[in-house]
């Protein structure tokens, strides 16, 4: 018997062991698949929209009924211009409580805006008479006015119509 012979027949072939297929890296492989499937295929939360303010409807006012919206106990700023009442409240700190326009909360502001004038006596001071039909204004004056006006249309809503009393809906109370 040859050496080689001999070698071969005692020795036995190398074994091999087949690799286990829950070897430590097969698991870190598979969960890091099974993760991936995972955030691929949830999806991702449908994003909501914030909501928005509360709807403002077109309404009359009269100079009474217009007067409690100067933002005090949290109501909102209108103010009242040629007869347009606007929502100022987005600037509440200009025209609300200890602004500088805060006299024209609730208020018909006309005359005051076109004589460049905060002071009370330039509002009307019955509520329940007719309102202001601007008579003395100067043509300075009136385009001032026009140019508020223009600068409450671009930047605020038209809420309403300011009326005198006597035309104001019959089911105030």
């Amino acid at each position: 018997m040859s050496d080689k012979q001999y070698f071969a027949e005692t020795s036995a072939p190398p074994t091999t062991q087949a690799a286990s297929i829950a070897s430590p890296i097969n698991l870190i492989l598979f969960s890091l698949l099974i993760l991936l499937a995972y955030f691929r295929l949830r999806g991702s939360p449908t994003p909501s929209l914030p909501k928005g303010p509360e709807p403002i409807v077109f309404r009359t006012f009269t100079p009474p009924t217009l007067k409690p919206y100067n933002g005090e106990f949290n109501m909102p700023v209108y103010l009242a211009v040629r007869g347009k009442v606007f929502d100022v409240t987005p600037g509440r700190n200009f025209y609300g409580p200890g602004g500088p326009y805060e006299n024209f909360a609730g208020r018909d502001a006309s005359r005051g805006l076109a004589c460049g004038s905060f002071d009370e006596d330039m509002l009307t001071k019955d509520l329940n008479g007719p309102l202001d039909n601007l008579n003395g204004l100067g043509d300075a004056e009136m385009e001032a006015l026009q140019g508020w006006e223009e600068r409450f249309n671009e930047k605020y809503l038209v809420v309403g119509k300011l009326v005198p009393v006597a035309e104001g809906p019959k089911n105030e109370s």
